[in-house]
């Protein structure tokens, strides 16, 4: 098996060797399924050829890859160092350096037991008593790839707990570190997934593995300075539709122990004075219901408040007793449709709940005498925000981030008593950059059946407001997939597009979260191709309106917006002038099909169960993007980006994909990284020339190569 000789600049033609799947009846001859083969140097030789023809293609963009890297660059505050987050007796955290590709985590001492704020750090100012933790520069030494997946120290400070990925395949090997002589101990566990943590006491390591399907599936506890090998088993799922994770709760108590499929959960509690106790479920999982619960000690009993979605679409959250979560449940705040609750997280004193309302992100503190929650107010149109970094049982502030398209990432510490906002750092944007410059809003688009889908917009407001007068370029980007929602969040990197006169736009499509579980529900299963179809109304709505035109229209989407990418391009390709797919999931079918790869089963349902069930897979053929390439069609210019290590969606996908088109003509570029994973390349410097690839790529589409 070869691909075709590279040369003259002509596409490299993968060979044909015709492969039969026969399910349900139905028969197909499937020409390119042996590029999975991935140990076959046939298959590396082709990957490779893809990327000397991609680079060829694109070798005339080198100099404006340069500029916009050296504006994302230009615009980064190089050496920097995050707001240090209070744990024990220590400030930890994280600096960056110019020049260097990864963080170095650091920690200072407190100044005083009631120290609450953090210390003002200013980049390239010692700190006193600083101890440098962990150098990922230094780790990461001698390999391509570096990812740190498990990061924890010990409750009384003198442990540090890390795992590294040197591979892309999210599996991480484990050590520890003794803080006082910075040097590792004995212990070396391999292949474990992300999230190990000690015990409260720092006596036990608790992590996960995977079975070979790369699912979390079993829980072990590993005592620290013994032989992994007698590490023991804690828990094991044997169902393939779950996934496991582990964690101890806030208050040290407990050790949550976490089951769930995509609509189902289960969670065990296990006491952290005696963890090889038989882990005890909190309510037994019952098909379609989920729930997460979190400890909080009210008038001196042991409680767990719990979000469900037991008889109630978009979640209540009721208080149950630790000692007896089946019984008797007070309703603390009543389903209310339209209002998704999200999280619950308990401290001492009071709870944060995160829920989702109108399309934003909404944050409260849920007060335990009263059951009222006080929701925090933020001033612009189009936010995110989420409370995040907070270790402590008992703190008089609660660790907030905030950001919109206009405000570069924010921390805050929201004083609970008083209703303060204490800002404690907005990330720099240096070269000059003013939110004033910008402006962003948000649209309502009307789909085919009538439902009105969001759509966010940003752009430079010296270009003028969009559709007013002349087209503008647009940069369209959609996800729809595990009621994920795609946040209004700051970009350094977008700001290329938006200085050239691009306007961003996200279309908060059905399958996603913006709008609620139903929204959810009405782009998954049988209703998949409503996210699909959503994008096309969104696309046509921003030519209809005068914002823009197809020529002058690019979109994007990854991992599974790679799907709805592969998806609107058979759909609606005269819309597109430009797709950027991303690690795209477009051989759905052929995945969704084979148990035996990475994550299949438990995506059943998401995706539906085409392997046992004739309708879904006579759904899915519908519209996986692989299987509905069609002949005579004009595509739009396509690049397919991925990995050769990534475990969630594999290169083969793409590969399979460009092929094709490029059969029956299109205009179609892969680009394979052949040391990454899911999240593509490591190191700071070499995604900001990753980005840069990309946008020079959408931009050189979109005719502004020069400007």
């Amino acid at each position: 098996m070869s691909s075709a000789p590279l040369g003259g600049g002509q596409a490299p033609r993968a060979a044909v060797h015709p492969t039969t799947r026969t399910h349900h009846g139905d028969d197909v001859v499937d020409e390119y399924e042996w590029l999975r083969a991935k140990d076959d140097p046939a298959v590396i030789a082709h990957l490779e050829a893809e990327n000397a023809h991609t680079d060829a293609r694109t070798a005339h963009l080198a100099p404006l890859r340069q500029r916009i890297f050296d504006e994302i660059k230009g615009r980064t505050l190089e050496t920097d160092l995050s707001v240090p987050t209070r744990q024990g007796d220590w400030w930890y955290y994280g600096r960056t350096v110019e020049g260097k590709q990864y963080g170095i985590h650091c920690r200072a001492p407190l100044a005083a037991p009631d120290d609450w704020t953090p210390p003002r750090l200013e980049p390239g100012a010692p700190v006193p008593g600083e101890q440098v933790l962990l150098d990922g520069n230094e780790a990461a030494a001698g390999h391509e790839f570096f990812s740190l997946g498990s990061f924890d120290v010990s409750t009384d400070g003198t442990r540090l707990l890390y795992g590294v990925d040197v591979e892309g395949d999210e599996r991480y090997t484990l050590r520890v570190r003794d803080l006082a002589t910075g040097e590792d101990l004995g212990d070396v566990v391999e292949n474990t997934s992300a999230g190990a943590c000690f015990s409260p006491d720092g006596r036990f390591v608790v992590y996960t593995t995977m079975d070979d399907a790369w699912r979390p599936d079993t829980v072990w506890l590993h005592e620290v300075g013994t032989d992994a090998t007698a590490d023991v088993r804690l828990f094991h799922e044997p169902d393939e539709r779950y996934w496991v994770g582990a964690g101890f709760t806030r208050s040290e108590r407990y050790l949550v122990i976490d089951v769930g499929s995509s609509i189902t959960t289960e969670e065990y509690l296990v006491p952290a004075s005696g963890l090889r106790q038989e882990p005890r479920s909190i309510w037994p999982r019952r098909e379609g219901v989920e729930y997460s619960a979190t400890h909080a000690v009210v008038d001196g009993d042991d409680v767990l408040y719990i979000v469900h979605n037991d008889g109630a679409l978009d979640f209540e959250l009721v208080r149950v007793s630790a000692d007896d979560p089946s019984g008797p449940r007070t309703v603390v705040a009543a389903h209310q449709p339209g209002r998704r609750l999200l999280d619950v997280s308990a401290f001492r004193d009071w709870a944060v709940v995160s829920y989702r309302r109108e399309g934003l992100a909404r944050l409260g503190i849920l007060s335990y005498d009263t059951g009222a929650i006080r929701e925090l107010d933020f001033d612009e149109e189009l936010y995110a925000a989420g409370a995040g970094g907070n270790p402590e049982w008992a703190p008089p502030v609660v660790r907030l981030g905030y950001g919109s398209f206009l405000t570069p990432g924010t921390v805050y510490d929201y004083v609970v008593e008083t209703g303060e906002f204490l800002l404690r750092k907005r990330q720099p944007v240096l070269g000059g950059y003013s939110p004033d410059d910008y402006a962003q809003r948000r649209e309502w688009v009307t789909a085919d059946d009538g439902t009105r889908v969001p759509v966010s917009l940003v752009w430079k407001r010296s270009f003028g407001e969009p559709g007013a007068d002349a087209v503008r370029p647009v940069h369209l980007y959609g996800y729809g997939s595990y009621e994920h929602s795609i946040e209004p969040g700051f970009s350094v990197a977008r700001l290329s597009m938006l200085d050239r006169g691009v306007v961003f736009a996200i279309a908060h499509v059905r399958g996603g979260g913006e709008l609620g579980r139903q929204w959810y529900e009405d782009g998954k299963l049988q209703h998949k191709r409503n996210t699909f179809t959503d994008f096309v109304a969104v696309a046509r709505h921003l030519v209809a309106s005068g914002i823009t035109s197809p020529e002058r229209l690019v979109a994007e989407g990854g991992s599974a917006g790679g799907l709805l990418m592969g998806a609107v391009a058979n759909l609606a390709p005269e819309l597109f002038a430009g797709i950027l797919a991303d690690v795209p999931f477009v051989d759905a079918l052929t995945t969704i099909l084979d148990p035996s790869l990475p994550l299949t089963v438990i995506e059943w349902d998401e995706w539906g169960d085409p392997l046992h069930d004739a309708e879904v897979y006579a759904y899915m053929k519908t519209y996986t993007p692989y299987e509905n390439v069609r002949a005579g069609v004009d595509y739009p210019r396509i690049l397919a980006t991925t990995s050769l290590n990534d475990t969630r969606v594999y290169y083969v996908e793409p590969a399979k994909w460009v092929a094709r088109l490029r059969e029956v003509g299109a205009d179609a570029l892969l680009k394979c990284e052949m040391v990454a994973g899911h999240g593509g390349v490591s190191g700071r410097y070499n995604s900001w020339h990753q980005r840069a690839f990309e946008l020079a790529w959408l931009l050189d589409v979109l005719g502004l190569a020069d400007a």
